[in-house]
């Protein structure tokens, strides 16, 4: 596959990339498709306001996933699971609000699609409805294939997440997923049915990358890797580890882009000891 970059905004026969492409319309899941036809890579990225989303849609970041990390990344919670539906959606409305390209997906998270199709479609609806983000995202393979089908029917574009799938952490743990023989084959069953379903895109996490890469060749409709190496259609991370402003330790599939978390640091010190030391505000800083 030829990995498109800011600077190659344009593919072989020269129309406009995926990603870094200019253009007054939203991002569309066929544009992903074709895409994977072509053999382009993407990037996505989370987001979870306004402002950050802005900044990465001007960037070029075709799609912006707003997901349940933001739990853990800024509502503070010590796992995904407590996140509301109520939640996501203001998270997401911010997002739409911020974006004038990226395709927006929003994430279904626990406990508003478990109970069954009908629980899903309505969750999906408000998403779309409420927030207006052009697909949503659940977790699951074989056991949410009625959940995307009835949404796909109704009309409502779906990404899938298998693998790792955080909002389960309490019975799979954070462990790598597809190891050995019989789970590798469980995945790739997972992968088939939600493509069956008739989802758009799935998130493959924390697996290995030779699986990865044999769901990526097995399925028509794109990969995205989080953890599972370089051979998948697209990547995702989470924003606030790519650009360092999570504390702590980070998986070790991120790579870190910059340091905003010292950065930020540094300048709130600088700002708390003018005050203190009265050198700010100052006369350019003042009104009469």
């Amino acid at each position: 596959m030829t990995q498109l970059s800011a600077a190659h905004p344009k593919t072989s026969d020269g129309s406009k990339a995926l990603y870094g492409g200019k253009g007054t319309r939203r991002i569309t899941v066929r544009d992903l498709a074709v895409a994977k036809e072509r053999g382009e890579k993407w990037p996505m990225l989370t987001a979870y306001d306004a402002t950050t989303a802005s900044v990465f849609d001007e960037a070029g970041i075709p799609v912006i996933l707003v997901g349940d990390s933001a739990g853990n990344c800024h509502l503070g919670y010590e796992t995904t699971v407590p996140v509301t539906l109520d939640e996501i959606t203001m998270l997401s409305a911010a997002v739409v609000r911020g974006t004038k390209r990226a395709l927006v997906v929003g994430d279904l998270p626990f406990g508003s699609y478990q109970e069954g199709p009908v629980q899903a479609l309505r969750s999906a609806t408000r998403l779309v409805k409420e927030a207006g983000v052009g697909a949503v995202k659940l977790e699951g393979g074989e056991r949410s294939h009625r959940q995307i089908e009835l949404m796909v029917e109704s009309g409502i574009p779906v990404m899938a997440h298998i693998g790792l799938t955080p909002q389960s952490v309490h019975t799979t743990g954070y462990r790598v997923q597809g190891r050995g023989e019989e789970a590798a084959q469980q995945l790739l069953r997972d992968a088939k049915a939600i493509q069956d379903a008739g989802a758009f895109a799935v998130v493959l996490e924390l697996v290995p990358a030779e699986l990865a890469a044999e769901v990526t060749r097995m399925l028509h409709i794109p990969t995205i890797g989080i953890g599972a190496g370089p051979q998948t259609d697209a990547q995702v991370l989470v924003w606030t580890d790519m650009l360092g402003l999570t504390g702590g330790r980070v998986p070790k599939f991120v790579k870190q882009y910059a340091d905003l978390r010292t950065v930020m640091g540094d300048a709130v010190k600088a700002f708390a000891e003018d005050v203190v030391g009265g050198t700010f505000p100052q006369e350019e800083h003042s009104v009469h």
